[in-house]
């Protein structure tokens, strides 16, 4: 198996496409495997695994956990949807940056967003499904998430009237976050 890395303009957010076979039986491909990711310069050990169906105009996010630091390896499943990675560390030189990327499962495509960025997404399509492979284990008591149209973002969301959860819809914004003491988790 070989993955095809991308780059993108924040350097630490990656577009992953591993090989894929096809024939008129339809496809086959290795969707993850730690030794290849960990060549090609991804530190990878996944811990879980999640596993999201929305529909049309859904959106999740921003989210992202800093005890234990949480990276996400993102995919669509099924139907179309927007990625979204965000820079929160403080310090860094993309801070509040953020990178997105309409992705439909028949591209079976992977975003890779490393702790310390918020990762989001809306749907596009009438539904879809999304997974998220993580290196951490969910611990409710150190995640959080910022407000999915937080001005100084400026993300360009393909959606006109989000549907959104009570959670998402309050969030905080980036500055806000960065002035909590957990916000030195994510240091550059």
């Amino acid at each position: 198996m070989r993955v095809f890395i991308e780059r993108t303009p924040i350097e630490e957010v990656l577009l992953l496409v591993p090989e894929v076979f096809e024939d008129e039986r339809g496809f086959f491909m290795e969707a993850f495997r730690e030794d290849i990711y960990r060549e090609a310069g991804l530190p990878l050990s996944i811990l879980q695994v999640n596993h999201s169906g929305s529909v049309r105009d859904v959106v999740r996010g921003l989210h992202f956990q800093w005890d234990p630091p949480m990276a996400k390896l993102m995919r669509v499943l099924q139907g179309r949807a927007f990625l979204v990675a965000v820079d929160i560390r403080k310090g860094s030189p993309t801070l509040g940056r953020w990178f997105g990327l309409e992705v439909d499962a028949r591209q079976r495509r992977f975003l890779w967003a490393p702790a310390g960025f918020a990762r989001g997404f809306c749907v596009l399509s009438d539904y879809a499904e999304i997974e998220y492979l993580c290196t951490g284990t969910y611990n409710g008591g150190a995640e959080s998430g910022i407000l999915w149209n937080d001005p100084e973002l400026g993300i360009a969301w393909p959606v006109r009237d989000p549907i959104l959860s009570e959670r998402d819809g309050n969030a905080q914004t980036l500055a806000q976050w960065l002035a909590r003491p957990e916000a030195e988790h994510f240091r550059y």
